[in-house]
């Protein structure tokens, strides 16, 4: 006997059948049953968890403005662009709320009434998802609204970047009923540090096919050849105390090869190391120190030394530092010489702060963020546990980085003080404002008002060293390359006065050559810090900063009267209508060269002139040059045959050995026997070829 099956059971016995045929398009079914559409003016009820917020809802725009407005950190992946849940909403509201506390705590104005009250109205609102988020087992919802028109890497990546960790909630903010914001934060410890394994500033990382390509960046170098005095008697450049060459050299020739020649910038060779020059007198921060010698590499010619020494500080002296470190967390820091050596550098770093320090940690990938606000020296384990939590992965925009960096720099500025971002990457920038010229126009405005920037190169593979080296540049500040934890301590601990401390900025040097004395010169390394000779007298003309303590050293390789060389000196017709290379009436004088020298102090805007002449003493046979000269001539000997320079002359290894031997010194620290050591390595690289 049959029974008449009426057609609504029918109906619901077939989907069920479909969906259990078909997992994927029920899955699909049951999550649209129970999706309530909310039209972009209204506000998603409590009780609907999973109903998205479109980028055009006012509180979206609201909260969005919020994040710009305070540098709040956010941990949700493409918020201002894409829908996010209810959830995923009330955790960006969570850190906005936890960073308008502690801006309250250091200036109750900082927070505007206006943006008080949108914070406790949103608070209100979202109460049930900001309590959601006190419990670290309740999971955010993951958005996943992903077109079939994607690829498979596209989807991958889509769906990593929107998993997003539980942040505990804020304490409760509120308004006080007078006109003025008092401080909300009465217990310092509710406010919420980075869990550990959070997804700060991360997308997927990139999929690895195969090896990985080799696409480290040098801007290229010509040597700056011989000019005739008769023709071009002044020689203008800015100073450079950046070392981050030589220890990139160094990472080339222990790891077995020779390293390119355009990565040798033989200025930052010589000024790697210390020399012993006096220390300046009076009110001076340096001292000019100069010598002259016969050329080693050809003897025919001379070397002139302009040895400049900086006027070393003690530590109560020193001004209190506002330090933001932007750190890159990119997917290509994720190798050991990177990321993690950067933490461990830093970490250096922190243990010599004082309490009048302060120090704020800035990230970025994907997205910057602030994961440490500005927190006092003595504090170090706050700011020790915030570097520990550092991850890795994603693209890079170092550009948005850069820009909240110096953003936080300047929320927390002090006006005796010294204020500092120090920039840690590969300098792999790929995504967002990241090319050389919006970058530099950056760095040059924040320079101007006081903020200056050092630059840490570290890693391998990818290492873009000519674009670090021009942001430094502009930053008025110093560029090093770390390679090794020796290296750091060298830096930010032995080094600590002179990277992160300026006495004297925008230095530059001009030098009139005598043509009675001298036919020809040539300045050994800075060409990338040659400037125009009109230059020397422009106030406005960015040059290179001596740090405390720092000792720069330029050299020149001229060319005596009489002699004739082996080298081709430039070819230039006489003048028809004025006589060239005419001298003076007292041009017979012992003078070779008169050295002048521009600098700032660092609160000034005009600029200070140093003048001093070198005189042509008569290089007699028992007359040794220094150690200092000696030293530094063995270094840019060196050079010139890393880079196969064309002026070389007779130099070799066995000659930069023999000069660095006999210039070693006492070498306290030990760098002058590691040259050594480094040089006879290289040697050997050529032997074995």
């Amino acid at each position: 006997m049959s029974y008449p099956i009426q057609l609504k059971i029918w109906q619901r016995v077939s989907i069920v059948t479909l969906l259990l045929l078909i997992p994927s398009a029920g899955i699909t079914i049951l999550r649209q049953s129970v999706m309530v559409a909310v039209p972009a003016n209204q506000t998603a009820s409590s009780s609907t968890p999973t109903t998205s917020i479109l980028p055009n809802h006012p509180d979206y725009q609201a909260l969005q403005a919020l994040v710009q407005q305070y540098s709040c950190v956010v941990t949700v992946q493409n918020f201002g662009t894409l829908p996010v849940t209810r959830t995923e909403f009330a955790a960006v509201l969570n850190a906005c709320l936890n960073r308008s506390n502690e801006l309250i705590a250091t200036d109750p104005k900082i927070v505007t009434q206006a943006d008080m009250k949108t914070l406790q109205r949103l608070q209100s609102e979202f109460a049930p998802e900001l309590a959601t988020l006190r419990s670290p087992r309740d999971e955010l919802e993951t958005r996943s609204p992903i077109t079939p028109t994607q690829t498979t890497r596209e989807r991958t990546q889509a769906e990593s970047t929107r998993k997003t960790q539980p942040l505990p909630t804020a304490p409760p903010l509120s308004i006080p009923s007078d006109s003025s914001v008092l401080p909300q934060v009465a217990n310092r410890a509710n406010i919420p540090e980075l869990q550990a394994g959070s997804s700060i500033g991360r997308v997927a990382p990139e999929p690895q096919t195969g090896s990985r390509f080799n696409t480290e960046n040098y801007d290229r170098i010509e040597d700056n050849p011989f000019h005739r005095v008769s023709n071009d008697p002044l020689s203008t450049f800015s100073i450079d105390v950046d070392t981050a060459s030589y220890s990139n050299v160094r990472r080339f020739i222990t790891q077995g090869e020779l390293p390119p020649k355009d990565a040798v910038r033989i200025e930052e060779l010589i000024n790697y190391f210390t020399y012993s020059y006096p220390q300046p007198k009076g009110d001076r921060p340096f001292s000019v120190t100069t010598e002259v010698a016969a050329a080693p590499w050809n003897p025919e010619h001379k070397l002139v030394e302009v040895g400049l020494q900086g006027k070393r500080l003690e530590s109560e002296t020193l001004p209190p530092s506002n330090l933001v470190f932007l750190i890159d967390v990119s997917g290509s820091m994720d190798d050991p010489n990177k990321l993690p050596l950067v933490q461990q550098s830093l970490k250096l770093l922190v243990n010599k702060l004082r309490p009048e320090d302060r120090v704020s940690l800035v990230v970025y990938a994907g997205n910057a963020g602030l994961v440490l606000p500005a927190t006092p020296g003595s504090q170090k384990s706050k700011i020790l546990a915030a570097i520990d939590r550092l991850e890795a992965g994603g693209s890079t925009a170092g550009g948005q980085g850069i820009e909240l960096a110096y953003k936080i720099a300047k929320q927390s500025f002090l006006k005796s003080g010294n204020n500092r971002v120090i920039l840690a990457t590969d300098g792999d920038f790929n995504v967002g404002v990241s090319s050389d010229a919006d970058l530099t126009r950056l760095i040059e405005q924040k320079r101007d008002q006081g903020i200056f920037l050092t630059v840490l190169g570290f890693g391998t593979g990818n290492y873009k060293d000519g674009k670090m080296e021009q942001l430094a540049d502009k930053g008025n500040g110093n560029y090093a390359y770390i390679d090794t934890l020796l290296e750091a301590k060298k830096v930010l601990v032995n080094d600590l006065r002179g990277t992160l401390f300026t006495i004297a900025k925008d230095v530059k040097i001009q030098v009139e050559f005598n043509p009675a004395k001298v036919q020809a010169y040539r300045l050994i390394g800075y060409e990338n810090r040659l400037l125009q000779n009109q230059d020397f007298n422009d106030d406005k003309k960015d040059a290179g900063d001596i740090g405390a303590g720092h000792s720069v050293t330029a050299l020149y390789e001229i060319i005596p009267i009489g002699t004739k060389s082996d080298v081709k000196l430039p070819e230039v017709d006489p003048l028809r209508y004025q006589r060239s290379g005419e001298t003076a009436p007292d041009a017979a004088s012992n003078e070779l060269m008169q050295v002048k020298l521009r600098y700032k102090l660092p609160q000034d805007s005009t600029s200070q002139l140093i003048t001093q002449t070198i005189q042509d003493d008569d290089l007699r046979a028992d007359q040794i040059p220094s150690t200092n000269l000696r030293f530094a001539a063995a270094v840019a000997t060196f050079g010139m045959v890393l880079r196969d320079s064309e002026y070389k002359g007779n130099a070799n290894y066995d000659l930069v050995i023999k000069l660095a031997t006999q210039g070693k010194g006492e070498d306290q620290e030990g760098y002058r026997g590691e040259f050594i050591r480094l040089v006879e390595q290289s040697r050997g690289l050529i032997t074995k070829k």
